[in-house]
C-alpha cells in the first residue's frame, strides 16, 4: 500500500506535533505510518493499513461500529500517551469537513512553530511542553507567544528564554483554560 500521509495517524492524531517526531538522530520517528512505526503493534494501524488497505479509520465503511476506534476516541477525551490527544476529535472533524490538504497545511504551520520554539527557547526540557502547546493552541496564539518571547528575551541565556516563553504560554493557557500537561 502506498502511504501518502505518514505524519497523520490512522486515528487522526498529528504526528508533526509529537515529541518523537522532533527527536534529532537515529531514534527520530517519521510518523505513525512511517516504515519504523508500522512494525510496532498499534491495533488501529494493523486493522486499517495492514488488513483493510486504508490510510485512516474514517475511510472505513465500518467506522461507526468500530469498537477499536470508538474506544481510542473515548480514551483520548480524557487521557494522553506520550502524545497529546486533546484535539483528536477536532482533528477528525476538521479533516471530514475541510479535507486532508487544509489539515496538512495547518499542521505544517504548527510544526514550523514547534521547530522555532525548539530552536530558540529549548533548554533541553521543553520539547513535550511545546508540542502540547502547539496541539491545543491555535496558530495565532502560538505566533503571538513566540513574538512576545523573542521581544522580551533579548540578551537572556537559554534558560531565561525558556522560562519566559513558558510564562507567556502558560498565561494564554490559563486565560483560555487550556491544559498543557499530558493527562494520565
Amino acid at each position: 500500500m502506498n502511504i501518502k500521509y505518514a505524519e497523520i495517524g490512522v486515528c487522526g492524531l498529528s504526528c508533526r506535533l509529537c515529541p518523537n517526531y522532533h527527536i534529532r538522530g537515529d531514534s527520530q520517528c517519521g510518523g505513525c505510518k512511517s516504515e519504523g512505526r508500522m512494525k510496532v503493534g498499534c491495533p488501529l494501524i494493523t486493522c486499517a493499513v495492514k488488513q483493510r488497505g486504508i490510510e485512516f479509520c474514517w475511510q472505513c465503511p465500518e467506522q461507526e461500529n468500530c469498537q477499536k476506534w470508538h474506544e481510542r476516541r473515548e480514551w483520548g477525551k480524557s487521557h494522553d500517551s506520550f502524545v497529546c490527544y486533546q484535539k483528536l476529535e477536532d482533528n477528525i472533524e476538521f479533516i471530514k469537513s475541510k479535507g486532508i490538504s487544509p489539515f496538512v497545511k495547518n499542521q505544517q504551520e504548527k510544526e514550523q512553530l514547534v521547530t522555532a520554539m525548539l530552536d530558540e527557547f529549548n533548554e533541553g526540557r521543553s520539547k513535550s511542553f511545546y508540542c502540547i502547546a502547539a496541539t491545543v493552541m491555535d496558530i495565532q496564539e502560538l505566533k503571538q507567544a513566540i513574538a512576545q518571547a523573542r521581544n522580551e528575551s533579548k540578551g537572556m541565556d537559554i534558560k531565561g528564554k525558556a522560562k519566559n516563553i513558558h510564562s507567556i504560554i502558560n498565561a494564554i493557557a490559563e486565560k483560555k483554560k487550556y491544559h498543557l500537561k499530558l493527562r494520565k
